[in-house]
Protein backbone atom coordinates (compact mmCIF):
# COMPACT_ATOMS: atom_id res chain seq x y z
CA UNK A 1 0.00 0.00 0.00
CA UNK A 2 1.64 3.41 -1.25
CA UNK A 3 1.94 6.09 1.54
CA UNK A 4 -0.54 9.11 1.39
CA UNK A 5 1.55 12.50 0.90
CA UNK A 6 -0.31 15.25 3.04
CA UNK A 7 1.13 17.72 0.95
CA UNK A 8 -0.97 16.74 -1.73
CA UNK A 9 -3.84 16.44 -0.03
CA UNK A 10 -6.60 19.12 0.04
CA UNK A 11 -6.58 21.88 3.02
CA UNK A 12 -8.83 20.95 5.69
CA UNK A 13 -8.16 23.66 7.66
CA UNK A 14 -11.38 25.76 9.26
CA UNK A 15 -11.72 29.58 8.82
CA UNK A 16 -11.65 31.97 11.78
CA UNK A 17 -13.99 34.36 13.11
CA UNK A 18 -17.30 32.61 12.97
CA UNK A 19 -19.15 29.83 11.70
CA UNK A 20 -20.03 31.68 7.85
CA UNK A 21 -16.70 32.25 7.11
CA UNK A 22 -14.63 30.98 4.06
CA UNK A 23 -11.57 30.38 3.15
CA UNK A 24 -9.36 31.33 -0.24
CA UNK A 25 -5.68 31.28 -1.53
CA UNK A 26 -3.77 33.17 -3.58
CA UNK A 27 -0.62 33.16 -5.57
CA UNK A 28 0.72 36.37 -7.38
CA UNK A 29 4.17 36.79 -6.60
CA UNK A 30 6.31 37.55 -3.25
CA UNK A 31 3.36 36.88 -0.33
CA UNK A 32 4.56 40.18 1.63
CA UNK A 33 2.49 43.01 -0.18
CA UNK A 34 -0.21 40.48 -1.15
CA UNK A 35 -1.09 40.18 1.91
CA UNK A 36 -0.76 43.55 2.43
CA UNK A 37 -3.43 44.24 0.03
CA UNK A 38 -5.61 41.60 1.37
CA UNK A 39 -5.30 42.68 5.13
CA UNK A 40 -6.80 46.14 3.95
CA UNK A 41 -9.98 44.85 2.51
CA UNK A 42 -13.35 45.16 4.67
CA UNK A 43 -14.14 41.55 5.51
CA UNK A 44 -11.10 40.06 5.49
CA UNK A 45 -11.02 38.82 8.86
CA UNK A 46 -7.27 37.41 8.84
CA UNK A 47 -4.34 36.79 6.44
CA UNK A 48 -1.38 34.00 6.47
CA UNK A 49 0.96 33.58 4.02
CA UNK A 50 2.40 30.36 3.95
CA UNK A 51 2.87 27.48 0.49
CA UNK A 52 0.86 25.17 -0.68
CA UNK A 53 0.68 23.10 -4.24
CA UNK A 54 4.14 21.06 -3.53
CA UNK A 55 4.73 17.44 -2.73
CA UNK A 56 7.17 18.34 0.08
CA UNK A 57 5.53 18.03 3.40
CA UNK A 58 5.91 20.75 6.06
CA UNK A 59 8.39 22.96 3.62
CA UNK A 60 10.36 25.99 5.26
CA UNK A 61 11.10 28.95 2.94
CA UNK A 62 14.65 27.82 2.01
CA UNK A 63 12.95 24.53 0.64
CA UNK A 64 10.61 26.57 -1.05
CA UNK A 65 13.16 28.63 -2.69
CA UNK A 66 14.89 25.97 -4.27
CA UNK A 67 12.60 25.70 -7.11
CA UNK A 68 12.56 21.96 -5.91
CA UNK A 69 9.14 21.64 -3.93
CA UNK A 70 6.81 22.67 -6.42
CA UNK A 71 5.19 25.12 -3.67
CA UNK A 72 3.51 28.53 -4.09
CA UNK A 73 3.85 31.69 -2.01
CA UNK A 74 0.05 32.24 -1.29
CA UNK A 75 -1.93 34.44 1.01
CA UNK A 76 -4.71 32.19 2.76
CA UNK A 77 -7.26 35.20 3.32
CA UNK A 78 -10.31 34.24 6.34
CA UNK A 79 -13.14 36.11 4.94
CA UNK A 80 -16.86 36.72 5.61
CA UNK A 81 -18.87 36.50 2.68
CA UNK A 82 -21.73 38.76 3.93
CA UNK A 83 -19.22 41.69 3.70
CA UNK A 84 -16.50 40.82 1.18
CA UNK A 85 -17.76 38.68 -1.92
CA UNK A 86 -15.30 36.11 -3.58
CA UNK A 87 -15.67 38.02 -6.69
CA UNK A 88 -14.32 40.98 -4.77
CA UNK A 89 -11.38 38.97 -3.41
CA UNK A 90 -10.56 37.59 -6.85
CA UNK A 91 -10.99 41.63 -8.17
CA UNK A 92 -7.73 42.18 -5.42
CA UNK A 93 -5.90 39.48 -6.90
CA UNK A 94 -6.48 40.49 -10.70
CA UNK A 95 -5.36 44.07 -9.75
CA UNK A 96 -2.38 43.30 -7.72
CA UNK A 97 -0.45 41.25 -9.94
CA UNK A 98 0.67 40.69 -13.64
CA UNK A 99 -1.33 37.22 -14.56
CA UNK A 100 0.79 36.77 -17.83
CA UNK A 101 3.82 36.49 -16.73
CA UNK A 102 5.34 32.39 -16.06
CA UNK A 103 6.90 32.15 -12.72
CA UNK A 104 7.70 35.69 -12.45
CA UNK A 105 6.35 38.78 -10.81
CA UNK A 106 8.41 41.70 -11.51
CA UNK A 107 12.52 41.03 -10.17
CA UNK A 108 10.88 37.79 -8.20
CA UNK A 109 11.65 35.03 -10.19
CA UNK A 110 10.79 31.26 -9.93
CA UNK A 111 7.95 28.69 -9.87
CA UNK A 112 7.04 29.74 -5.99
CA UNK A 113 5.98 33.33 -7.69
CA UNK A 114 3.30 31.78 -10.11
CA UNK A 115 -0.37 33.08 -10.61
CA UNK A 116 -2.90 30.99 -9.07
CA UNK A 117 -5.97 30.91 -7.19
CA UNK A 118 -6.48 27.68 -5.51
CA UNK A 119 -10.27 27.21 -4.48
CA UNK A 120 -12.35 25.47 -1.72
CA UNK A 121 -15.56 24.73 -3.63
CA UNK A 122 -17.07 24.35 -6.73
CA UNK A 123 -18.42 27.45 -6.49
CA UNK A 124 -15.45 29.00 -6.23
CA UNK A 125 -13.98 27.40 -9.22
CA UNK A 126 -16.91 28.86 -11.25
CA UNK A 127 -16.47 32.08 -10.01
CA UNK A 128 -12.55 32.41 -10.38
CA UNK A 129 -12.98 30.62 -14.02
CA UNK A 130 -15.64 33.17 -14.92
CA UNK A 131 -13.17 35.69 -13.51
CA UNK A 132 -10.48 34.71 -15.46
CA UNK A 133 -12.61 34.64 -18.61
CA UNK A 134 -13.71 38.38 -18.08
CA UNK A 135 -9.77 39.41 -17.10
CA UNK A 136 -8.59 37.87 -20.61
CA UNK A 137 -10.89 39.69 -22.21
CA UNK A 138 -9.30 43.15 -21.00
CA UNK A 139 -5.74 42.70 -21.88
CA UNK A 140 -4.11 40.86 -25.19
CA UNK A 141 -1.23 38.94 -23.59
CA UNK A 142 -2.12 35.32 -22.77
CA UNK A 143 -2.75 34.70 -19.01
CA UNK A 144 -0.75 31.92 -17.20
CA UNK A 145 -2.85 32.03 -13.92
CA UNK A 146 -3.66 28.03 -12.88
CA UNK A 147 -6.78 27.27 -10.79
CA UNK A 148 -6.62 24.38 -9.32
CA UNK A 149 -8.43 23.16 -6.04
CA UNK A 150 -6.66 24.15 -2.62
CA UNK A 151 -4.07 21.95 -1.18
CA UNK A 152 -2.31 21.86 2.14
CA UNK A 153 -1.82 25.08 3.40
CA UNK A 154 1.41 24.99 5.16
CA UNK A 155 1.76 28.41 7.11
CA UNK A 156 5.31 30.30 6.82
CA UNK A 157 7.84 31.12 9.39
CA UNK A 158 6.78 33.50 11.62
CA UNK A 159 8.89 36.24 10.67
CA UNK A 160 6.72 36.53 7.23
CA UNK A 161 3.56 36.69 9.11
CA UNK A 162 2.45 40.64 8.32
CA UNK A 163 5.86 41.52 7.45
CA UNK A 164 5.04 44.98 5.77
CA UNK A 165 2.76 45.61 8.21
CA UNK A 166 5.46 45.11 11.07
CA UNK A 167 7.72 46.83 8.94
CA UNK A 168 10.41 44.14 9.36
CA UNK A 169 12.87 45.29 6.68
CA UNK A 170 12.08 48.51 6.51
CA UNK A 171 9.12 51.07 7.54
CA UNK A 172 6.14 49.50 9.40
CA UNK A 173 2.79 50.06 6.38
CA UNK A 174 -0.33 50.43 7.23
CA UNK A 175 -2.89 47.31 6.70
CA UNK A 176 -6.10 49.34 8.00
CA UNK A 177 -9.21 48.62 6.52
CA UNK A 178 -10.03 50.44 3.27
CA UNK A 179 -6.66 51.84 3.20
CA UNK A 180 -5.23 53.18 -0.21
CA UNK A 181 -1.67 54.28 0.70
CA UNK A 182 0.99 52.45 -2.22
CA UNK A 183 2.44 49.31 -0.94
CA UNK A 184 6.11 49.46 -0.76
CA UNK A 185 7.35 45.61 -0.86
CA UNK A 186 10.91 45.36 0.45
CA UNK A 187 11.40 41.56 -0.42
Amino acid sequence: MAETNPALGPDLDSPEGGTGNQLAQFAAGCFWSVELVYQRVEGVVKTEVGYTQGHLDNPTYKDVCSDKTGHAEVVRVHFDPTVCSYSTLLGVFWGKHDPTTVNRQGKDVGTQYRSGIYYYNEEQAKVARESLEAKQKEISAKIVTEILPAKKFYCAEEYHQQYLEKGTGGTKQSAKKGCTDPIRCYG
